[in-house]
């Protein structure tokens, strides 16, 4: 009989195998145990009636009540026995243990994989992003886009079961749409941002979402934040002060809607915690994607889609060609979700404070390389700047991931 279940006790259900194994005769002995012999065997193996073997408990039909009060198997018993003995897998069978997996083997490699996947596919979707809106520039039909190929990505994963598809019904929605409706409108605005100043301003002007965040936070939601949090907020907002007055790109446009993409953000930040479920987060990102997709759509259609359809896809055709034109939206929108999945999965490998410096790390990564890559010059003040806000929104994201992890330690 195969041993079924899970291993309840690790090493106790181990011993209680091997304790098996030695009481147990041999299969080749055809003639029935003296009854001393059974008894004793029987308190071996089963002490209490209980002893559970890899999550089974012992079939007391193995060992039938003589006439005398004590343990006798009789001839077809001791048949049936030999027919279901319990068989250990081939490793303890063997007496080898299991060599351990690449990935149980080398844990801070492969987190440091999925750090470096955040970040490359982070750079690839921003460098790639800006490339289309410097030949193509109409973010609200991007930004469709971006979702859309992440739905079908979703759509097609959950076809083949990775992963499986969570049920959903009226009361989910409920708690999911204003999620995803605050997700659809930072993510319209971060795009309108993109498309209207240099990335590495943009990205500079995204450094004030902690101060949202404390913001929203106090005054909101009602709780108290810590003075030293506050404190760490100042130089990120006199950072992005001083990059704003001295950036070459800067236009209120870009300005105003990276603002409006904060504040978005940081509500759905608030909503998400209102809304915490007991879905896998692939699937809750793969549903707050379909919403955002819907929302997303009108206004595009409204604001973009008569000037799309006068000029605006044929001048970019024109420019790059169909092919190009096509696959660059494919790949952005690939990246993008990828990005925001791999993201997700890494803050689930690793604790928040080492993902909160990780995020300040990733900003840093994607302004750097886009000042390389479009040789956009900034302004020494801009750099200055620049430093100082991602140099403080390091410090408050350490003392925030430090004060969360306090927390956790006393309710434990």
């Amino acid at each position: 009989m195969p041993a079924l279940g899970t291993l309840s006790g690790g090493a106790a259900g181990v011993a209680g195998l091997l304790r098996l194994r030695r009481a147990t005769p041999s299969p080749a002995v055809a003639t029935p145990f003296p009854a001393a012999r059974c008894a004793a065997a029987a308190a071996a193996v089963v002490p209490d009636g209980g002893q559970l073997v890899w999550g089974r408990q012992l079939r007391p039909a193995l060992l039938l009540p003589a006439a005398g009060g004590l343990l006798q198997p009789s001839p077809s018993s001791s048949q049936a026995a030999r027919r279901q003995a319990l068989r250990p897998p081939a490793a303890a069978t063997s007496g080898e243990a299991k060599p351990a997996g690449f990935l149980e083997k080398y844990p801070a490699l492969i987190t440091g994989f999925f750090f470096f996947m955040w970040y490359f596919l982070n750079v690839i979707f921003n460098i790639l992003n800006k490339k289309i809106y410097n030949y193509f520039p109409y973010p609200y039909f991007v930004s469709v886009i971006h979702l859309l190929v992440g739905v079908v990505y979703c759509l097609v994963s959950w076809t083949v079961g990775l992963p499986k598809r969570a049920p959903i019904n009226s009361t989910l929605l409920k708690l999911l749409f204003p999620v995803a409706l605050c997700h659809a409108l930072g993510h319209v605005t971060s795009n309108v941002s993109f498309a209207t100043v240099a990335v590495s301003f943009a990205h500079t002007i995204k450094a004030l979402e902690p101060f949202f965040n404390a913001a929203a936070t106090q005054f909101v939601l009602g709780q108290q934040v810590p003075l030293p949090l506050w404190l760490s907020l100042a130089p990120v907002v006199l950072g992005v002060s001083m990059a704003s007055l001295t950036e070459l790109s800067f236009n209120w446009t870009g300005f105003i809607n990276a603002m409006i993409s904060n504040i978005s953000f940081t509500y759905r930040s608030i909503y998400s915690k209102k809304a915490m479920t007991d879905m896998d987060s692939t699937n809750v990102y793969a549903y707050i994607s379909i919403i955002a997709l819907i929302v997303c759509i009108p206004p595009a259609v409204i604001i973009e889609g008569p000037q799309l359809l006068q000029h605006g896809f044929n001048d970019a055709i024109a420019k790059v060609g169909l092919t190009k034109f096509v696959s660059d939206l494919f790949f952005v929108g690939l990246f993008y979700h990828l990005y925001n999945q791999v993201a997700t999965n890494t803050l689930e490998r690793v604790a928040p404070l080492t993902h909160a410096v990780g995020n300040v790390l990733k900003r840093v990564f994607v302004i750097g390389f886009s000042i390389i890559v479009f040789g956009n010059r900034i302004t020494t003040q801009t750099g200055i700047g620049t430093c100082i806000a991602i140099a403080g929104v390091a410090i408050y994201s350490y003392i925030k991931a430090k004060i969360e992890e306090e927390k956790r330690a006393k309710s434990a």
